[in-house]
């Protein structure tokens, strides 16, 4: 390999061709809880977790009033959204419930614990939290073994009750 990323570079935010920027702020903002850090118009938005410009960007420009995206093409496969402990992917599971959102599944990968489900325009989403580094299986040789497996969802849900 001839070139290798430095340590601590990272993707700094998705920008997303929606078809209404009003129905995909509902879910980003309204249902996610992403803080809307600039709008232009009815045309675009930027949105952020906590003190960052933004980790989230929604524009029409070319997609207003496009149909969802095919699950059979080629693009995005879904936007990954990590969530610092348990307990907070724990809460928005709770949160996707009480609202009655449709999840597409929801994983044990061995190294996370994951939500899946879509935004109003098809593309996939993965809520998750990443367990400590001391608990991802790796086998004998030292190479990351990572699974889909059940999630115990009511086993996480009682992360609510600690």
């Amino acid at each position: 390999m001839s070139y290798k990323l430095p340590a601590g570079t990272h993707i700094g935010h998705v920008h997303l061709k929606v078809s209404e920027l009003e129905r995909s702020l509902d879910f980003y903002h309204g249902l996610l809880g992403f803080e809307i850090m600039q709008r232009y118009g009815d045309q675009a938005a930027f949105l952020s977790a906590g003190d960052y410009h933004h980790h989230i960007g929604l524009n029409t420009w070319h997609s207003k009033g496009a149909a969802p995206a095919k699950v059979n093409s080629v693009g995005l496969y879904h936007t990954a959204i990590v969530y610092p402990e348990r307990k907070d992917l724990a809460a928005i599971l709770k949160r996707l419930m009480d609202e009655k959102y449709p999840l597409n599944g929801a994983a044990n990968h061995g190294v996370s614990e994951a939500l899946y489900l879509n935004d109003p325009d098809g593309n996939g989403v993965e809520l998750y939290w990443d367990k400590p580094k001391q608990e991802w299986p790796f086998n004998e040789e030292g190479n990351l073994q990572m699974v889909t497996e059940h999630l115990d969802i009511e086993d996480l849900l009682s992360e609510l009750n600690t």
